[in-house]
């Protein structure tokens, strides 16, 4: 692929990228896409052979943002005093930033969990995706080291999914009369992993 190409399939991603941001992933089309881009209905053809290998490649990109941010806030994550923090409050952090990107990404966050519409093992989509759930993994195994830690992790994150689209739609707030979804995140932890320790 010559420089010119990468380039126009960049600019492909980046205006599918913008797009899923603004109007969501329903407004994903090829058409759209390349209209937006300055380029022929047929253009992202060449670069994309598929419409679910260009979404693939726009929902690569949230991934890799996700994933960026978590593994900061993992790298960076230190006590007031100086130490590490432990993995509970890791995990907690994790928790937070998860569903914190997806009230602040609706869009994206909608396409990226989409797997119906994507091409999973597409365009390093797996490879972005399954880090951010292994390091789900290894938290809960260090916190519960007791239990089968993929199939917590696999709840939680379930349960963190459902309190972000609940929140999103609006259906918590009329349920619980909660001002935030701190409180329900923090109980979400506490349901999988047990009482924090005192």
């Amino acid at each position: 692929m010559t420089e010119q190409e990468a380039g126009l399939r960049a600019r492909l991603v980046s205006v599918g990228v913008d797009l899923v941001t603004q109007e969501g992933a329903q407004a994903l089309s090829l058409r759209e896409i390349a209209r937006r881009a300055g380029v022929s209905h047929g253009a992202p053809r060449r670069y994309f052979p598929t419409h679910l290998e260009l979404l693939s490649a726009i929902a690569r990109e949230g991934f890799a943002e996700l994933g960026a941010e978590v593994a900061e806030e993992l790298r960076d994550g230190k006590e007031p005093g100086g130490g590490e923090e432990s993995p509970r409050a890791q995990l907690a952090a994790l928790a937070r930033i998860y569903v914190d990107f997806a009230l602040s990404h609706r869009g994206m966050y909608e396409l990226m969990f989409r797997h119906d519409l994507l091409e999973s093992n597409s365009l390093g989509l797996r490879e972005t995706s399954l880090p951010l759930f292994n390091s789900l993994v290894d938290l809960v195994g260090r916190v519960r080291p007791d239990v089968r830690a993929p199939d917590v992790a696999g709840a939680l994150w379930a349960n963190l999914h459902g309190i972000a689209q609940l929140w999103g739609w609006g259906s918590l707030q009329l349920a619980t009369g909660a001002d935030g979804v701190d409180p329900l995140v923090r109980a979400a932890l506490e349901a999988h992993l047990g009482p924090e320790p005192r």
